[in-house]
This record gives structure tokens, C-alpha cells and sequence, in this order.
């Protein structure tokens, strides 16, 4: 394939490279799967500079699960899928117990594909002024802060800047950023969480890279948790037709039709997650409970 293929999801870098016409083995990665509790869950681990440069990310651990139980409607399917994405988090997060985190809420609200990480946040339960004023009502709770950042375009200041500072005025040990993500694969549009312990670029998707979010340009290690809502028309043309499309123009992005439902189902799927794994013993009906 001659054509660039578009996709923030270390999943589909890996087909990307299994279907070219390399040669020698992809190697500096490491890549296994399995299901648990009926939930498919892919793990590639990126070990070495030659693995970067074969799939274009950092390395670090990528984690891709499947809601494919939400789409089918089965039994108990939103809680067991918050509770395998909350034990993802906890084992990337490695918090210890009195450890702070900072949940950075990324992209534009006003634009529903871009909206995934403030719609998240509405899920997620803000304690750190709570432990501050009533820390015998809250010592159980962990400290958590969220911090919606807004894009460069309403903010005038790059995401990375405004996480950074937050981190540090927050004294959080740790930051879960949450952003929308894109895909190859229209079958992966809002079907699929990507989790790494390896950052994120904010629009790197969609060709508008901002400054990175990692532990060298925050302060302290980040977890990115991400879905995807778009696919890259080109992309899809290229892989329909088997070549790049003829001409230029601006670049066009393809989302699913029902995807004001399917993003708030994902953003919500992923709040939920974020406070099992920081709030042990939290329950979904706990959360039900305390957001209202």
C-alpha cells in the first residue's frame, strides 16, 4: 500500500504494517490477546526504538478493548465493560494508596466527534476539595481533579500547557487524559477503547498535532484513554478502492450517523471506569448514586 492510512490506534498500525509489503518481521513489539469476562482485549507493547518507527507511536503498553457486548445489548454488558476498562486502569496507573489524579477532559465540546473527554468528565467524581474540607467524611475517596482544557482555537494556550500547570497546582501524581480518537476502520467507530501508559498527541488523528501529553512535558506519567469517532475519508476511499484518491481539497472526516448517542454512551462507559479505578470498592450503582 503506497497510500498513508490515518489512525491513532496502535491496533490498526499493526495491520497497517501486516498487509504492507515488508518483509522482515515487526520487531520491538510485542503483541498478545485473549477475552475476559466475554470482552475482547488486545495488548501491543512497544519495546524499543525499532518498534516505534515501525508503527510511528512511542513506546509503551496499548491496550484495545471491544464493546462489541454493548452493541449486542447482552446481560449486565455496561457494567462488566466499565469494570474491565476500571482493572485496565488501575494496573496502568500503578497509583499507590494517597496518591492524587488529575482527569484532563481534551477536545472541542461544541463539536460532538470532539467531544468524547468533556462528556466524560461529567461522569467522573471531582473529591479534592472534598478531602480538603471534610476529610473525615471523604478519607476514603481518593483526591481527583478534572480539568476541562478547551482547544488552542477558544483557549489561545496549547492543551499541554494548561494540563501541566493544572498538574502542578493540583499536586496529582498521576493524569488520565481522555480524548476522541481516529480510526482505520469504520467498525471501530465508537466500538473500541484504546488505554496506554504512553500519552497522547491531542489531533493527531485528524492532521492538527498538538504539543505531546506525556511525562516529560507535564511532569508525571499519563494514561490516555480514548475512543474513536471518525475515520479519514481518504483512508477509507484508499482502503475500499485500493489506491489514493486523485486530487486534494481539504481534508474530509467520516462519523457514524447516530453518533450524539454513541459518544455519550462511550464517554459515560469511560467516567464510570475512571472512578471504579481510582475509588476502590466503588460500585457502577455507587456512581449511579453520587453523580445524580
Amino acid at each position: 500500500m503506497v497510500y498513508d492510512i490515518r489512525t491513532d490506534l496502535a491496533k490498526e498500525a499493526v495491520e497497517v504494517w501486516e498487509q504492507g509489503e515488508q518483509a522482515e518481521k515487526l520487531r520491538g513489539v510485542e503483541i498478545s490477546s485473549g477475552q475476559v469476562e466475554g470482552l475482547q482485549r488486545e495488548v501491543i507493547d512497544i519495546l524499543s526504538d525499532e518498534g516505534e518507527r515501525s508503527l510511528g507511536k512511542p513506546r509503551g503498553r496499548y491496550v484495545t478493548w471491544s464493546l462489541d457486548v454493548m452493541d449486542r445489548r447482552e446481560e449486565a454488558a455496561f457494567t462488566r465493560s466499565v469494570e474491565a476498562l476500571a482493572g485496565e486502569l488501575r494496573s496502568l496507573l500503578e497509583l499507590k494508596e494517597d496518591e492524587g489524579v488529575l482527569v484532563a477532559a481534551l477536545g472541542n465540546a461544541d463539536i460532538t466527534p470532539d467531544a468524547l473527554g468533556t462528556l466524560a468528565a461529567e461522569s467522573v467524581l471531582v473529591t479534592k476539595h472534598l478531602k480538603e474540607q471534610l476529610p473525615g467524611e471523604f478519607r476514603f475517596f481518593r483526591s481527583v481533579s478534572v480539568l476541562r482544557s478547551g482547544v488552542l482555537g477558544t483557549t489561545g494556550l496549547e492543551s499541554a500547557e494548561l494540563i501541566r500547570a493544572a498538574a502542578r497546582l493540583s499536586g496529582c501524581s498521576r493524569v488520565i487524559a481522555v480524548d476522541a480518537l481516529c480510526a482505520r476502520s469504520t467498525d471501530r467507530l465508537c466500538r473500541t477503547v484504546q488505554l496506554t501508559d504512553a500519552g497522547i498527541v491531542p489531533g493527531s488523528g485528524v492532521g492538527n498535532a498538538r504539543a505531546a501529553l506525556s511525562a516529560e512535558t507535564v511532569g508525571c506519567p499519563v494514561v490516555a484513554v480514548g475512543v474513536p469517532t471518525v475515520v479519514d475519508a481518504a483512508t477509507l476511499c484508499a482502503d475500499l478502492t485500493g489506491r489514493a484518491p486523485a486530487g486534494g481539497g481539504q481534508p474530509l472526516f467520516v462519523t457514524p450517523r447516530n453518533i450524539d448517542s454513541s459518544v455519550r454512551a462511550a464517554a459515560r462507559l469511560i467516567g464510570y471506569a475512571i472512578d471504579l479505578a481510582l475509588h476502590p470498592g466503588m460500585t457502577v450503582g455507587d456512581v449511579d448514586t453520587m453523580i445524580g
